[in-house]
């Protein structure tokens, strides 16, 4: 009886040891990592080729299509929308360059992430909390109450909508936390809303005085969209003493609309599902990673694709990336849009909310596009 209870013992105190975060675990100094993160064989990066493609690149990468923002404004808009369509079709991504926001907030808003998390633990576990609907929180792995085995991450998740109601909540260490971040959700929500009018323009569908219910309908969406949800979650993947027994994040497709994520230069890692194989993306410098969301597949009727993608680490250096993730208001609700319903193009999808999607991850737990599934009808 006391054998059990001191192995149960044993147990939380390890089990505890692991919520503390990842960055916690390397500070203390490790040669191999704990079993809590080593994925099945078949579930690893594969051993022979993808630790050279995140440290030295190799020949599974992929350069995403590239839209070029300020050409919407040109005489190529035309173009330019039949590129955006078919990536989001073709690939359920696509790089974004000449976007508008300055070099210097993207860079300000990586530095001061890698700050927060060099920051010693005290400071960070502050904002721990295990409430997925916590507006600010401090956590590790993917979904740290479900998990089985554990991701290789730490992150930060700051909600901004309405920002002046969230931002005293946010880190004030660093110092200058709050104002660079309040900056940076400001300018990727104004790229979002913008982006969002050229996404419903390549669907063909664009907000006009409603002449029908069906039009009333999507206009409606289209303002639901605008004062929707934004999340910042700034993530830190630690230099990994075994990366092919691990993952940053596993393989998953994102809830919302539309994610924009701001990438590490100097460190690769993402990786998409494409062909059939994962892939590496290159990197564009001073560009966003675009990716469509659970959303939009939705609210596009399957016409656009979220995609499967992963995290690989690096065993030499940490990789930061800060994702922007947008979509409706948690209390709303998406559904396809009915201009792009009709006899040849039947409903595709079950109306969704947010609160569908936080009750399936706590309950089943997110992996690949099991929630997308859900919703499918046919």
């Amino acid at each position: 009886m006391g054998l059990t209870v001191e192995r149960s013992h044993g147990r939380e105190v390890e089990e505890s040891r692991y919520q503390r975060g990842v960055r916690h675990l390397c500070d203390a100094g490790i040669e191999r990592i704990p079993r809590k993160y080593v994925f099945p064989v078949s579930e690893r990066p594969d051993l022979g080729t993808e630790r050279s493609d995140v440290c030295y690149g190799s020949s599974r990468t992929l350069k995403l299509p590239v839209i070029d923002f300020a050409q919407l404004q040109g005489s190529n808009r035309s173009q330019v929308l039949e590129r955006l369509a078919n990536a989001c079709e073709e690939y359920g991504f696509f790089q974004l360059v000449n976007h508008g926001i300055p070099s210097e907030v993207t860079e300000e808003m990586g530095r001061v992430g890698r700050r927060f998390f060099e920051l010693p633990y005290e400071e960070r576990c502050k904002y721990m909390n295990p409430d997925m609907r916590s507006p600010v929180r401090y956590g590790t792995s993917f979904n740290q109450n479900n998990d089985q085995i554990f991701c290789w991450r730490d992150f930060l998740k700051l909600s901004c909508h309405p920002l002046p109601q969230h931002l005293p909540s946010w880190p004030s260490n660093p110092p200058d936390l709050r104002e660079i971040a309040a900056n940076y959700s400001l300018k990727t929500k104004f790229l979002y809303l913008k982006l969002l009018e050229v996404i419903r323009e390549s669907l063909g569908v664009k907000e006009t005085a409603p002449k029908s219910a069906e039009d009333h309908e999507s206009n409606q969406m289209a303002r639901d969209l605008e004062n929707g949800s934004q999340i910042i979650m700034v993530n830190c993947y630690p230099a990994c003493p075994e990366p092919n027994l691990t993952l940053g994040l596993p393989p998953h497709s994102d809830y919302g609309m539309l994610t924009l994520l701001l990438q590490d230069e100097s460190v690769r890692g993402l990786q998409i599902h494409h062909g059939g194989r994962w892939v590496t993306l290159e990197q564009i410098p001073n560009s966003f990673v675009v990716n469509v969301g659970d959303h939009l597949e939705i609210f596009s009727n399957g016409r656009f694709k979220s995609v499967l993608h992963r995290v690989l680490v690096n065993p030499s250096l940490t990789r930061i990336s800060i994702a922007s993730l947008h979509t409706l208001s948690f209390d709303s609700t998406v559904r396809p849009l009915p201009k792009l319903i009709d006899e040849a193009n039947p409903r595709c999808y079950k109306d969704t909310d947010f609160a569908s999607f936080l009750h399936h991850i706590s309950s089943v737990g997110h992996k690949g596009k099991n929630f997308l599934d859900t919703r499918k009808l046919t």
